[in-house]
C-alpha cells in the first residue's frame, strides 16, 4: 500500500474528492491546505484525523471546476517550490553567518 489513497465515498466525484496520507499529521495537512487554498479553482480545502490513533491525515478537496486530484497534484508541486526556496534560503544565510564567523575568528 502507498503513501496516499484516495477514499471511496458516495460524495466523491471527479471534482470532489478526499485523500488519505498514511503517516502524516497536521503539519503536511495544514501546510497543503494553505497552499492548496491559494488556487482559484478550489471550492473548499480541509484537513482532518479521524483518531490520533491512526496516524492518518485525511485532506478534503472540493474544486469550483477541474478535477481534485489535478489540483492536490499541483498543490503538493507548489509545496515542495516552497520548501526548495525555503531550504535554500536558510542554507544560504548559514553559510553567510558561518563565513562571517570564521573571518572574524582570524581578525582576532
Amino acid at each position: 500500500m502507498g503513501r496516499l489513497a484516495e477514499v471511496a465515498g458516495e460524495q466523491s466525484s471527479d471534482q470532489n474528492k478526499t485523500f488519505v496520507f498514511m503517516d502524516e499529521g497536521y503539519t503536511l495537512g495544514n501546510s497543503l491546505v494553505s497552499v492548496i487554498l491559494q488556487n482559484p479553482d478550489v471550492e473548499f480545502c480541509a484537513c482532518f484525523v479521524n483518531h490520533p490513533a491512526e496516524g492518518n491525515i485525511y485532506l478534503r478537496i472540493q474544486a469550483k471546476k477541474g478535477k481534485a486530484v489535478d489540483i492536490l497534484r499541483k498543490g503538493l508541486k507548489d509545496f515542495e517550490k516552497i520548501c526548495d526556496h525555503t531550504l535554500d534560503t536558510f542554507n544560504n544565510a548559514y553559510d553567510q553567518f558561518k563565513n562571517s564567523k570564521d573571518k572574524f575568528v582570524d581578525n582576532v
